[in-house]
């Protein structure tokens, strides 16, 4: 009898708009995302980025702990012993769409040459976009130098 009476009167349905009048009049906490940004932590993993030391020669050495270390398999490293007999990367391939942006290529890293920035904008149009080369990881790396040192140094007492 008591089941009758609820569905006869709809009481589900008031009680969902109760719920709903609740919070009608409670302020809004959506965010406009393009024209506000909601606080980062300097430990948010996104785009890749190779860097420099301060003399402008490439922190790679080519070890490739990253390489072993990535669980999807996303990074490519090719390497060769140069001219001074030191070992660089000849080819540097990170595809973006298999990374599933753990931090342990990051974390692998013996110099720091490869860091996750705080970047979550960014966008592929084209076909093969997603594969970030060696010259687009130190592009990444050249341009937001300061943030990723600036993050290093905020995160450097929890290491």
């Amino acid at each position: 009898m008591r089941s009758f009476f609820k569905t006869f009167l709809l009481w589900d349905l008031w009680q969902g708009l109760a719920v709903t009048l609740r919070n009608f009049f409670r302020p809004k906490v959506t965010v406009q995302y393009p024209e506000e940004k909601t606080p980062q932590s300097p430990r948010f993993r996104g785009l890749h980025a190779l860097r420099r030391y301060p003399n402008g020669e490439e922190r790679c050495i080519a070890c490739k702990l990253c390489e072993a270390v990535c669980p999807a398999l996303a990074i490519t490293i090719d390497s060769d012993v140069s001219a001074d007999g030191t070992r660089r990367t000849t080819r540097y391939d990170i595809d973006l769409f298999k990374c599933i942006y753990c931090g342990f290529c990051e974390e692998a890293c013996p110099v720091d040459a490869i860091v996750e920035t705080r970047i979550q904008g960014y966008h592929m149009e084209k076909p093969g976009e997603n594969i970030m080369n060696k010259d687009k990881l130190l592009a990444v790396g050249d341009r937001y130098e300061a943030m990723i040192a600036a993050d290093k140094a905020a995160d450097a007492r929890y290491r």
